[in-house]
């Protein structure tokens, strides 16, 4: 358990779940859909709300079908989302009192977790601060089903990072709640060129280590940041980062279930294996399955990306091997496979 510190003054220590939620039962239904397709299990509920839970090693995905509360109101604002996140705390009554100390503003309505509290977030969905001492199996709580939805892993154990989008100009103010309230650190700062739009972006590092934020602004109407925040009404999160040992397998899994994945130049392969030497998975596969490398001399990454699944929202997928970038040396293939996704739904 990581106790509240200098550097860590709410005694952050990794992300407990992600909670979505739809305005409708068919948006629902897609986000049961997609969850399985992803690896993921329907195991529990919430014993006294209308919240299921799925789970693939050490992540949870609740899904928040309430008709009322913030979830409800949350959705209905933005259709399919995020609209909260769980973060273990080493004591939530004190994280909270802390967070408030340092500029976050407290929510005051009715808590769905046991042990919880929250504050308001990016957009104004919700963190909750999860206290560590109900026990890391805070989902004991949760009642099994009696018809359980089960599929196989994929392989994803934790979740690496969340990255938020946000207006123009606004960055730095999300930046620096971020390292104020929680005490994150920057990592890297980025000016990121397409051939048609461009983005920045500003990363931070948790204080526990174990997941980062990445936060983008764009830089023209008809960047991919701002369809987001057009099509969303406002900031939020943008994709979340699935971390699996073996993506290759993780992958095998997820083309068999159709989970939709953004193309990539075929010329990207004729180079990328000069670039990152050491690479030891399948050079062939992964020019199959459009995976994206980059690394140094000391490791390397694996990444893809899934075209849009929760409105404007997305996944990726990435393996590490000694290597904690964002996958700066592909920025401008990726940035290309996005336009060229843009230009098929007639937004460029």
């Amino acid at each position: 358990m990581n106790q509240a510190s200098e550097t860590n003054p709410l005694g952050l220590n990794g992300i407990a779940f992600v909670e979505y939620a739809s305005p409708t039962a068919e948006g629902r239904e897609d986000l049961n859909r997609l969850f399985g397709s992803l690896g993921f299990s329907k195991l529990q509920r919430h014993p006294s709300l209308d919240i299921q839970d799925y789970v693939q090693h050490d992540v949870h995905f609740l899904v928040n079908r309430e008709e009322t509360g913030h979830a409800h109101d949350f959705s209905a604002k933005h259709g399919p989302c995020v609209s909260a996140l769980g973060w273990w705390v080493a004591d939530a009554e004190l994280a909270l009192a802390r967070a408030v100390e340092r500029g976050a503003r407290a929510y005051e309505g009715a808590i769905a977790y046991h042990g919880a509290k929250a504050i308001y977030g990016i957009g104004g969905s919700l963190i909750y601060l999860v206290d560590e001492r109900v026990g890391r199996r805070w989902d004991d709580e949760f009642l099994s089903l009696e018809n359980p939805e089960r599929h196989p892993s994929r392989g994803f154990y934790r979740v690496d990072h969340l990255t938020n989008n946000v207006r123009k100009g606004t960055m730095q103010e999300w930046a620096d709640f971020y390292k104020r309230v929680f005490g994150f650190t920057e990592v890297r700062y980025f000016d990121i060129r397409g051939q048609k739009t461009g983005l920045t972006s500003y990363a931070l590092r948790s204080p526990c280590g174990q997941f980062c934020i990445p936060i983008n602004e764009g830089d023209e109407s008809k960047s991919q940041i701002e369809e987001y925040l057009r099509e969303y009404d406002g900031p939020g999160v943008q994709h979340i980062a699935l971390l699996s040992d073996d993506l290759l397998s993780s992958l095998n899994e997820l083309d068999a279930a159709g989970v939709p994945t953004l193309d990539i130049d075929a010329d990207y392969y004729e180079s990328v294996f000069e670039r990152v030497p050491g690479v030891t998975e399948d050079h062939q596969r992964i020019a199959e399955l459009k995976v994206l490398v980059d690394g140094d001399e000391d490791g390397y990454l694996l990444q893809i990306f899934t075209r849009n699944v929760i409105g404007p929202i997305f996944f990726e997928m990435i393996q590490r091997r000694n290597h904690l970038s964002f996958g700066e040396g592909n920025f401008s293939a990726l940035f290309r496979s996005i336009e060229r996704d843009q230009e098929r739904r007639g937004v460029l």
